[in-house]
């Protein structure tokens, strides 16, 4: 294997908590008001990630952006002090202050697309940030989410970046989370998967009870700005009826790594088609499809929903073979857990499974997946990331000692608006921009 993929995991940040903002998200909607433990949610997320650089991965973080987010109250027409504003919004619009204190920017599968040099016509990595305008908590992320990238990824001969699509329905862009890449070494040309919920635009008809965040138009828009091959590109439709039961992502109900697809029976309308044309489009490329399909009467998608099992990572050890990283919930269900293990035996490429506990990230409804953004690097490109950026012993010392100083072990709605809590967050993200080398990518450092 040549090549490199960097997991890029968001960094929780101190304002996490349970606002049950999804709709889609059956997790989210289900654990909404609970008291969060934002320390405890925030080391998991760092046991995470240091585990997977123990096993030679490599391994980023990114890092949380400012909440409570002042400046987006402000525009709706709070005033006064900051500690005013929040007040204020807590007494006429408490609903407005928990979606402006989310951190779900914690779940960096949504951050961006990125595609590898190996597919640009350019030859440099391309990153769009996501809009993500179905839900407004997550649809003022993508200004401060490009400076982050900008600041990890910042040598304009290997990495280029485009600005987040215009927030409208009909290009309504979720990142990564609908995106996949299926070939061989990671710095090997490779076929690109995009999955859409709804074509505006003379296509199928969509779901009917959840949202669908992404369309087909704001997947072509993405592909054209990475100047992508359309011999190497492959736009699937997300199965509508799996959607409208909580599959608000692809992530949710299928994943990939090189030659391996790991998705659920019903996971893409007309899938017999799909697969072909991603397993013809691979075939040019000298590479052969391992499609492992998980049949529904083994696993139902309210088992893979309820417990993440597609939610996952699969990971290309240094040795060749393939781990799943699976979220605690998944072996706690003797379905997905039977099936897991089943596979294993059958000789896939997928040898092993790592399990996780991330109960705090679960229960706001993201699992792993939803916690890394995947970057494929050749080694210039690999050389050319901020280098402070990715995590070693050093870096996690320094990041659980920084958590400790700074963090909640408990978190309510009412104590959003403690002025204390502004302040904290504030100094804990400007010495965390410190520690990253990331510079002034916050409003408030400006």
């Amino acid at each position: 294997m040549s090549g490199y993929e960097v997991n890029f995991d968001g960094l929780v940040g101190p304002t996490h908590h349970y606002a049950g903002l999804s709709f889609g998200n059956e997790a989210s909607t289900k654990h909404s008001k609970q008291l969060s433990n934002p320390k405890l949610a925030a080391k998991q997320g760092l046991l995470k990630m240091k585990a997977l650089a123990d096993l030679g991965l490599k391994q980023g973080v990114f890092a949380p952006q400012e909440r409570p987010h002042i400046a987006s109250l402000r525009a709706l027409g709070f005033a006064g002090t900051d500690h005013q504003v929040i007040e204020t919004a807590l007494n006429r619009a408490p609903e407005l202050l928990s979606a402006l204190s989310s951190a779900s920017s914690m779940w960096t599968a949504n951050a961006a697309t990125v595609s590898p040099s190996a597919d640009s016509a350019d030859g440099r990595v391309h990153f769009t940030a996501a809009n993500l305008n179905n839900k407004f908590h997550r649809s003022i992320e993508h200004p401060t989410t490009s400076q982050i990238l900008a600041a990890m990824f910042a040598d304009e001969r290997h990495f280029v970046h485009h600005a987040a699509l215009p927030g409208v329905s009909l290009l309504g862009d979720e990142g990564a989370a609908n995106h996949n890449r299926l070939g061989g070494d990671y710095d090997s040309a490779s076929v690109q998967v995009f999955v859409y919920g709804q074509q505006y635009l003379g296509g199928q008809p969509g779901p009917k009870h959840y949202p669908a965040r992404q369309s087909r138009e704001a997947s072509e828009a993405v592909a054209r700005l990475h100047q992508l091959d359309p011999n190497k590109t492959v736009f699937v439709q997300q199965h509508p009826d799996v959607i409208d039961q909580g599959v608000f992502h692809n992530d949710v109900i299928a994943v990939s790594n090189q030659q391996v697809l790991f998705h659920h029976q019903h996971a893409f309308l007309n899938q017999r088609q799909a697969l072909a044309e991603i397993r013809s489009k691979m075939a040019h490329l000298g590479h052969e499809l391992v499609a492992i399909e998980v049949p529904a009467a083994q696993v139902s998608v309210a088992d893979a929903v309820a417990t993440y099992l597609f939610n996952s990572q699969i990971l290309t050890r240094a040795d060749g073979g393939m781990s799943i990283v699976v979220p605690e919930e998944s072996r706690q269900n003797p379905a997905v857990w039977g099936y897991l293990n089943e596979m294993i035996r059958m000789g896939t490429p997928i040898d092993a499974i790592k399990v996780f506990d991330l109960r705090e990230s679960m229960r706001n409804g993201g699992g792993p997946a939803c916690l890394r953004l995947r970057v494929a690097v050749n080694q210039a490109e690999l050389d050319a990331i901020n280098p402070k950026v990715l995590m070693n012993d050093v870096l996690f010392d320094r990041l659980n000692l920084w958590v400790d100083q700074h963090y909640r072990d408990r978190l309510s709605q009412t104590d959003l608006a403690d002025p204390v809590l502004l302040q904290q967050s504030r100094q804990a993200l400007d010495e965390l921009t410190q520690i990253l080398g990331l510079g002034s990518v916050y409003d408030f450092q400006r």
